[in-house]
């Protein structure tokens, strides 16, 4: 019997959210891409280092989200900076909107991922930190090491 190969579709991910902002809560939103946009990022073909989210009257939308475009894709190929729409429930977006409008939050997208076929963007709640709550995380990371050195040093 032959071993089923496993696909794996890509995650892109947000390395600036955990270094400038306090994460908090959560949120799995639906995205609406067009059909270019799809292959491009299952292709991995996306940078969301600079996105954010805002809450519009129409909903949550996903701003400066760069998915390159298609290498195959003709004459109707998408703007690789073009808002998104972000698809969440109606108490999820009641929610959020409490909490960003009590002041000092901003919405976060952390990575987009497939799931079940479906694109999917993880998005948070986040604080933004000052410069010296940077660097004490770097103090905190450099302690941790040092320790885990002395530890396998020991041993």
């Amino acid at each position: 019997m032959a071993a089923r190969k496993e696909h794996t579709l890509p995650e892109v991910n947000n390395p600036k959210a955990g270094r400038d902002y306090f994460i908090g809560q959560t949120y799995e939103a639906g995205l609406v891409l067009l059909g270019t946009e799809v292959k491009s990022l299952r292709l991995g073909r996306a940078n969301i280092a600079d996105s954010f989210v805002r809450l519009t009257p129409k909903g949550p939308v996903l701003f400066h989200a760069h998915i390159a475009e298609y290498d195959f894709g003709n004459h109707n190929n998408h703007d690789p900076y073009r808002t998104r729409k972000l698809l969440l429930k109606t108490a999820e977006v009641a929610r959020i909107t409490e909490e960003v409008r009590s002041g000092g939050s901003t919405i976060i997208p952390l990575k987009i991922y497939f799931k079940h076929g479906l694109a999917k963007c993880l998005i948070a709640i986040g604080k933004g930190k000052k410069q010296h709550d940077r660097r004490q995380d770097i103090k905190e990371r450099d302690a941790k090491r040092e320790i885990s050195r002395a530890m396998r040093r020991r041993r």
